[in-house]
């Protein structure tokens, strides 16, 4: 009986109003994240029933074969286009992908010594992940291929050359369009590798807003728990200079941190963009192979020094609004427990948009849910580096400035909070009477 009554009071301790608030808050988060991202995938899904193909060689076969891709289900939508660039034809037909039948593909396919060829054309707009579930190229060049492939094989007296000609009955020359530029490479593996670079800078957003918070949060709470904050206040120096050098010494420490993370990056895609990349993956460029760092210079997604620069305004300005808000969290903290508790709003905020931009590209999402991220401030940070990228450099500073008017109405709070005797009385409990005790001096 000793040991249940010990088990009852430690689990009375344990499960806290505080704890069933941040279980009901992950779980309802965890759901609507999982919504989101579910909207997003069955959207990508539908595109990928849709094909464009531009058919230049207009031969009984290539219309036969756009007949059996509509019968297969696809919707199929025949397009003209003209001597153009790429870029130029993407942006005027306002397609997002395209399929190429050249002129003289039947008569090479059937009579020709080496595979004909296709010309496939994707436009990218964002790095995420699901922007690659959804194009409907893959699928509807594997259908393709089928089909050609069931057509050879008809064929009688085929030898061996014509059976494995048969088997691989077409090759792709694929371009990735970039706003107005092109490149060709296969769009696939340049949204796989900017991926994975862009990648780095959310965990680093989410370390350096987690890390500042718990720094400054547990420094005040600390000191207020302490009534050392109370002795220091009171001492021969402006409140304004105390919440100053605290916010100083945080930004100072959070910095350190972001110019070593940013360090190490930057080490880690330099050898990633050195990397020479065959045909295997990219297609051969004017006969050559290149590094990914040639191509994603030809299609203006390099990242420069400015690049770099503009990434780090926007974790700067992050760093600020995370201590002016965390001030303001910490000086509601009167026990051990709570001060574990204030972090759930932070957690939060910063959690929602972290997942969501490693997964999906932000802007591709419905307004009003575009709408609710942007209003959190975090999530500029976590899509500065697509942002630009891809030069949506409109929607970069609208974030910029938009943190900073966070920033500058959160310290104002802070300010007043600490410049007024309520820094000793704020408290927060949850499920217990407010104990207001004012120190008497």
């Amino acid at each position: 009986m000793k040991f249940i009554s010990l088990l009852k009071k430690e689990l009375r301790e344990l499960l806290t109003a505080q704890l069933v608030v941040v279980l009901v808050v992950t779980a309802g988060m965890m759901f609507m994240i999982g919504q989101i991202l579910s909207n997003v995938v069955q959207d990508a899904a539908k595109e990928s029933g849709s094909l464009h193909i531009c058919d230049q060689d207009d031969t009984d076969l290539t219309r036969s074969l756009i007949q059996q891709l509509k019968v297969l289900g696809y919707e199929v939508d025949t397009v003209e286009i003209t001597g153009e660039d790429r870029a130029a034809t993407m942006s005027r037909l306002e397609l997002s992908s395209l399929i190429i039948l050249p002129e003289g593909f039947t008569d090479e396919l059937l009579h020709g010594t080496d595979p004909a060829q296709v010309e496939t054309v994707s436009v990218l707009k964002n790095a995420s992940m699901v922007s690659s579930a959804g194009d409907p190229l893959a699928g509807g060049l594997q259908s393709i291929r089928t089909i050609l492939t069931q057509v050879l094989m008809e064929q009688s007296g085929m030898t061996q050359e014509q059976a494995a000609k048969a088997m691989q009955p077409f090759g792709t020359k694929e371009i990735t369009v970039v706003r107005d530029k092109s490149a060709q490479i296969n769009s696939s593996t340049l949204v796989g590798f900017l991926s994975m670079q862009n990648m780095l800078i959310p965990i680093v957003v989410f370390m350096l807003v987690m890390y500042t918070s718990q720094m400054i949060i547990g420094a005040i709470s600390t000191e207020k728990i302490d009534k050392t904050l109370e002795t220091l206040l009171s001492a021969p120096v402006s409140r304004l200079s105390v919440i100053l050098a605290k916010m100083l010494a945080a930004a100072i420490v959070a910095l350190l941190n972001a110019v070593v993370y940013m360090l190490g990056f930057t080490g880690y895609l330099s050898s990633m963009l050195s990397q020479s990349i065959g045909d295997a993956s990219l297609g051969e460029v004017v006969g050559q192979a290149q590094t990914m760092d040639d191509v994603m210079t030809q299609l203006g997604v390099n990242m420069t020094a400015g690049s770099y620069l503009l990434v780090g305004l926007q974790m700067f300005l992050t760093i600020l609004v995370t201590l002016s808000v965390s001030i303001i969290l910490g000086a509601l903290v009167n026990d051990a427990k709570s001060a574990q508790s204030v972090l759930m709003p932070i957690m939060v905020l910063a959690m929602i948009p972290y997942l969501i931009s490693m997964m999906t590209d932000i802007q591709s999402l419905s307004p009003v849910v575009r709408t609710l991220l942007y209003a959190i401030p975090f999530t500029h940070t976590f899509s500065a580096m697509s942002n630009v990228m891809f030069g949506n450099m409109t929607l970069y500073w609208i974030g910029a400035g938009y943190q900073l008017a966070v920033f500058l109405i959160c310290i104002t709070i802070a300010l007043r909070l600490f410049t007024s005797d309520r820094i000793f009385t704020m408290s927060i409990n949850f499920g217990a009477k407010k104990k207001f005790s004012r120190s008497k001096g």
